[in-house]
């Protein structure tokens, strides 16, 4: 992979937290910054589109996620997303031929000490590289299907679909 292509549509991976009223608001676009002080062997370019906790994102939001990542001439994507509806994003972009995409995200906003953010993208670059053409989800250490996994939310974590 010489170019990695991401997309950004917010969620607790950019989440900044105000200690006043633990009111929170959708930062800036955390991957860059982290890729970079990685030092990463490869080129990429970050494209932000929403900033937006992810039950907020809807059927439109879904179709510009869509046509952007359809836009793009690079074939690997990288996706972050917000957790709660990141499955269903991933399903929305299913039948998009030609090209590896995988979403992320984080249970802990990337600025917190001890966030899976950094863990979690890692875990993406692994994945979109070495992956067939098709859409999955990037998540606690695991590639998932989208069609096989859903997201506890009491336990806070991503589990097979049984």
């Amino acid at each position: 992979m010489q170019h990695l292509t991401i997309v950004t549509t917010g969620g607790t991976i950019d989440k900044i937290y105000f200690d006043d009223k633990s009111d929170y608001k959708i930062g800036a676009p955390q991957i860059s910054e982290i890729l970079s002080q990685l030092g990463v062997a490869f080129q990429f370019d970050v494209i932000p589109i929403l900033r937006k906790d992810s039950l907020h994102i809807n059927d439109e939001d879904r179709s510009l996620i869509r046509s952007t990542i359809e836009a793009q001439p690079h074939r690997y994507v990288l996706v972050t997303h917000g957790t709660d509806t990141m499955v269903e994003t991933a399903k929305e972009l299913a039948s998009i031929k030609g090209k590896v995409i995988v979403l992320t995200g984080a249970l802990n906003p990337a600025r917190f000490q001890g966030s899976d953010a950094v863990f979690n993208i890692g875990c993406a670059v692994a994945a979109v590289q070495t992956l067939p053409e098709g859409v999955y989800i990037a998540m606690n250490g695991r590639v998932w299907d989208p069609t096989k996994v859903r997201k506890n939310r009491d336990a806070n974590r991503f589990e097979e679909v049984r």
